[in-house]
């Protein structure tokens, strides 16, 4: 029985740890020829590398989110490999989470940068392959942050915010080009995005609640499947989901 996802070109942000690795770890195990960008090259290398050498399709190209061009090179390289851009993950993300009174504006502009602008890139490096092929799908990743805010993460819950609302402006425009767009929003997983916290107080807290709580990266690889795997008739928009333990 097909997976729906077997021989589909799948490219991937933030792919050096976290959600993006066991993303392409798994994508990969169904068949899918995933192509890998972040900008901590050696990391992706070797993903790539060991994916290779268990007969599966990757490569890697190094990539800053924050620059349109780079996200460029990523989809050009994969067209350029495979033929086509089926999927598009635009997973890249910081969460450096402070109380807005600290005035933590480098961290501010940092996620901007990252978390909004990075999935507007990824988007419009995609969409021209999309459009020509009548096909693909979109897949944003936000938060359950996007969804609730805490004290101390409103501008991470802001940009997590601004990715549900670029996810459903694109689904209503792509429709005559039969490209799907997904968005989803995980809670609580283990990665290193608490690493990206620079105040310390918050990172003990953070880290504390993620060590009692956070579940492992593969569950959102999951739903990522999931959502490809659908008939192209099916298009699955938005998936929240946390640990079953995490209240907020």
């Amino acid at each position: 029985m097909s997976n729906n996802t077997e021989g589909k070109v799948v490219v991937i942000t933030g792919a050096s740890s976290g959600l993006g690795e066991a993303t392409a770890r798994h994508l990969s195990s169904l068949g899918a020829h995933v192509v890998l960008g972040a900008r901590r090259m050696d990391r992706i290398q070797a993903l790539a590398d060991e994916l290779t050498r268990s007969g599966a399709k990757a490569i890697a190209v190094a990539t800053d989110v924050t620059r349109f061009d780079d996200v460029r090179k990523l989809v050009d390289t994969a067209v350029q490999t495979f033929g086509r851009v089926d999927v598009m993950i635009n997973n890249a993300g910081l969460m450096p989470h402070s109380p807005l009174e600290r005035l933590k504006v480098d961290d501010w502009n940092r996620m901007i940068d990252v978390n909004i602008k990075g999935v507007l890139y990824g988007i419009g490096a995609a969409l021209p392959y999309m459009k020509e092929q009548k096909s693909g799908q979109i897949i944003n990743v936000s938060s359950v942050a996007g969804h609730k805010v805490r004290p101390g993460s409103a501008v991470y819950a802001a940009t997590k915010s601004a990715v549900l609302m670029l996810s459903e402006g694109l689904r209503q425009e792509v429709k005559a080009y039969d490209i799907r767009t997904t968005v989803i929003s995980p809670g609580a997983v283990d990665t290193e995005l608490p690493n990206s916290i620079t105040e310390s107080d918050v990172a003990e807290n953070i880290n504390k609640f993620y060590k009692e709580n956070a579940i492992p990266a593969e569950s959102f690889a999951r739903a990522v499947a999931f959502a490809i795997s659908q008939p192209p008739e099916v298009d699955v928009n938005e998936i929240l989901f946390r640990p079953t333990r995490q209240e907020l």
